[in-house]
């Protein structure tokens, strides 16, 4: 019997030990962090996407008619200015040019004699300018005959890598018919649209200007190694899209980037009086944030944010909440919509302490 009350009492002392235990571990899970929003001038690097082109991209295209009867180079090589690229056949050019130059010896010789005879009074001397005429056409054709000459020979106007070749050697080229694309690669833009918003905060006041020099992240995730400048800002904005034109120009001495590549131009942006929360304050559903708002009766409220800007460990705010609206901090993925919380308040300024910030 002893021991019957002695069992039963050690089963009460650790139900309500286990009871005890219990309720501290609800009070601890019901107990949540919050705080505000923060009002602050800040920067953030934002990312555009931009369309890469090359310093120097033109197409090589045949002058003249006729069959493609050398190509000294091939598809991707790097050629030197003034190098040889095509040849299309000459005979007909070079045919054209000898009898040129037979036409230029034969008015030369007409014109000295109509000097001698004129000299001698034997004809007039609108006979020696007439025959003088003729020498200078001549001459004028036998230029004529050269340049079409000099166009079956193709060269590179500059340094640049060759592109696709779409003809063969025996192909019959047409005037005008394309052969290849020529770049220079050795920098290259980068173009990127900016809204009006951010134009008007980069170009307002010096002092609060974004950096104009630029990083360029590639499809890979990759950033450049080297870094680009701002240098052109278009003239004017697309009425479409509400947007103007940056470019940047950045060295590529590796030539890793190609005519029509694609990126994101990352851009330091100041913004001023912004709204900051801590990115851990937030949950994504769909692409779209949220953060759970408090209200007077301590009641969590989810409310849908849009944001303008991110930071390492914080976002810039563009709209949804205010710098007097309570958020939740830690215990964001146990808070329920419309549920009463028991909560600690802790300065903003003591929460961003710990995080990531520029700040002015």
């Amino acid at each position: 019997m002893k021991k019957l009350v002695l069992l039963i009492g050690i089963s009460v002392a650790l139900n309500i030990t286990s009871c005890a235990k219990k309720q501290e571990q609800k009070e601890d899970t019901g107990k949540f962090t919050v705080t505000n929003p923060v009002l602050m001038d800040t920067m953030f690097t934002k990312e555009y996407v931009s369309q890469i082109k090359s310093v120097q991209n033109i197409e090589i295209r045949a002058q003249e008619k006729g069959f493609l009867q050398n190509i000294y180079v091939d598809e991707g090589q790097f050629v030197n200015t003034g190098q040889v690229l095509f040849r299309i056949m000459p005979k007909i050019y070079e045919a054209e040019l000898l009898k040129a130059q037979a036409e230029a010896k034969a008015a030369e010789i007409e014109l000295k004699n109509a000097k001698a005879l004129a000299d001698k009074n034997i004809v007039s001397k609108s006979e020696q300018a007439v025959a003088q005429a003729k020498f200078d056409q001549a001459n004028a054709e036998v230029s004529l005959a050269k340049l079409h000459l000099s166009f079956t020979e193709i060269r590179a106007p500059f340094a640049g890598t060759i592109d696709r070749i779409p003809k063969k050697i025996g192909s019959l080229i047409d005037e005008g018919e394309l052969l290849t694309t020529l770049s220079d690669n050795t920098q290259v833009f980068a173009y990127f649209n900016v809204s009006e918003p951010e134009y008007i905060q980069y170009q307002t006041d010096i002092k609060d200007r974004g950096d104009s020099t630029v990083s360029l992240l590639l499809a890979n995730g990759e950033t450049l190694k080297y870094k680009g400048k701002v240098e052109v800002i278009e003239s004017e904005f697309n009425n479409e899209t509400g947007n103007i034109a940056f470019r940047a120009k950045f060295p590529n001495p590796d030539k890793l980037l190609k005519n029509g590549e694609t990126g994101k131009v990352l851009m330091t942006v100041p913004i001023k009086k912004a709204v900051i929360i801590p990115q851990k304050a937030t949950y994504e559903i769909q692409d779209k944030k949220y953060v759970f708002v408090v209200d007077k009766n301590n009641v969590v409220k989810s409310r849908e944010i849009k944001i303008t800007g991110e930071l390492p460990d914080l976002y810039v705010v563009k709209s949804g909440i205010t710098i007097s609206d309570k958020i939740l901090l830690e215990g964001v993925q146990k808070a329920t919509d419309d549920e009463k919380i028991k909560y600690e308040y802790q300065n903003p300024k003591e929460v961003l302490s710990h995080l990531k910030i520029k700040a002015e």
